[in-house]
């Protein structure tokens, strides 16, 4: 009986086996056509590290004025137009005590023993990087100067804020010049800080509205958004405490405003960016930004910040998402930054920085093969 069922057994396989093999083979998928775009369709660049993300340095702007002076501490840099850059510096510094390597100089810029004062504190380059003017009349005015800029609703002036830190002397002003440079309107008392309608205590910065009203930081001692009118009068204030709660401030180094009117405030000391409604409503909070030093709103609509701890520059949507961002450390090697105290953009697309421990202005060109949602946007309001 067990040698019947071994028999069984084995016909059983066979039998299997005979029809596994005389089975027609099942009809194989059609070959599809290799798709000659997909690697055209998804673009990339083997390497890299964003050192100037899809910029290039233009290491030959600006160029030097002296063989024996460089720059010094710079506040900061504001493009007109491709051809008319301003910068903004407490003064020259010499270039011995510079590095010329890539390691950072020997001495940052600020508060440098051998800063020399008498001459170029600002400064008006063309597109190629050659001097075309300086203003001598700031000299006498200038102590700490922090910001230049100009406005979207105003291409005939320039404004410059002059504050600083408890930490050194400030001129605790506001000046407003036309384009020949000369001073046309003056707010605060010279080297006088307060904390009241007609003083200042540090400002920093200043953004612009479309009625012609204007929004002062006064963000090193007073810890306030100030707004003006066109003519200078006092109108309001946001904030005006010290501190870390929500609608506090602690160093406002930087504020820009969106098409909405709403206003962002660079929080510096409180890693944070606040954004307010005009009547002074805190609408959200921005944190875990390091050093938020300089802010810009994109016509495009998104938020680009300087960070001068982490030495980046931060893409941002409207939602407080980050999406990008770029930039090195380096000290005085091109490209890389060191404290970027200020920004600009031109409509040609290039843009500028201004490091304040570095002590200089740069220039980046887009690359030829840049990806345009990686570039920095034209600032609100400045579109042609």
């Amino acid at each position: 009986m067990l040698r019947r069922h071994v028999w069984m057994g084995v016909l059983t396989i066979a039998a299997m086996a005979l029809f596994v093999a005389c089975a027609p083979a099942p009809e194989s998928a059609p070959e599809s056509a290799p798709d000659e775009n997909v690697a055209e369709s998804v673009p990339f660049e083997k390497g890299g590290s964003e050192e100037t993300g899809h910029y290039q340095v233009d290491p030959s702007w600006p160029k030097p004025i002296h063989p024996d002076w460089t720059w010094g501490r710079t506040g900061g840099v504001w493009a007109e137009s491709p051809d008319r850059i301003y910068v903004v510096q407490t003064g020259e510094i010499p270039v011995a005590t510079r590095n010329a390597g890539g390691n950072p100089p020997m001495m940052h810029a600020v508060d440098h023993p051998d800063t020399r004062i008498t001459e170029h504190r600002f400064l008006v380059f063309d597109g190629e990087g050659n001097l075309i003017d300086s203003w001598d009349v700031v000299n006498d005015l200038f102590v700490h100067p922090h910001s230049v800029k100009m406005s979207p609703y105003d291409p005939d002036h320039v404004w410059v804020m002059d504050g600083r830190s408890p930490s050194g002397e400030a001129a605790h002003q506001l000046w407003k010049f036309n384009r020949e440079g000369e001073l046309v309107m003056t707010l605060g008392e010279h080297k006088v800080e307060g904390n009241d309608e007609t003083h200042f205590g540090g400002p920093t910065d200043l953004a612009f509205l479309p009625n012609g009203d204007f929004l002062v930081a006064d963000g090193y001692r007073n810890s306030r958004i100030v707004r003006f009118d066109k003519d200078g009068n006092y109108l309001s204030q946001i904030g005006g405490t010290r501190g870390s709660a929500p609608g506090e401030f602690h160093t406002i180094h930087g504020i820009a405003v969106d098409a909405d009117g709403r206003i962002y405030a660079a929080d510096r000391s409180n890693n944070r960016i606040q954004i307010f409604d005009q009547s002074g409503e805190l609408l959200d909070i921005w944190p875990n930004i390091p050093m938020p030093m300089d802010i810009a709103v994109t016509d495009d609509g998104h938020v680009w910040v300087a960070d001068g701890q982490v030495n980046k520059f931060l893409k941002f949507d409207m939602e407080g998402r980050l999406l990008y961002a770029w930039g090195t450390f380096g000290g005085s090697e091109p490209g890389r930054v060191w404290g970027t105290h200020r920004m600009s953009f031109d409509s040609d697309g290039n843009f500028y920085t201004a490091d304040v421990w570095g002590g200089r202005a740069q220039k980046f060109v887009p690359k030829s093969n840049a990806d345009p949602a990686k570039l920095v946007g034209q600032f609100f309001g400045f579109a042609k």
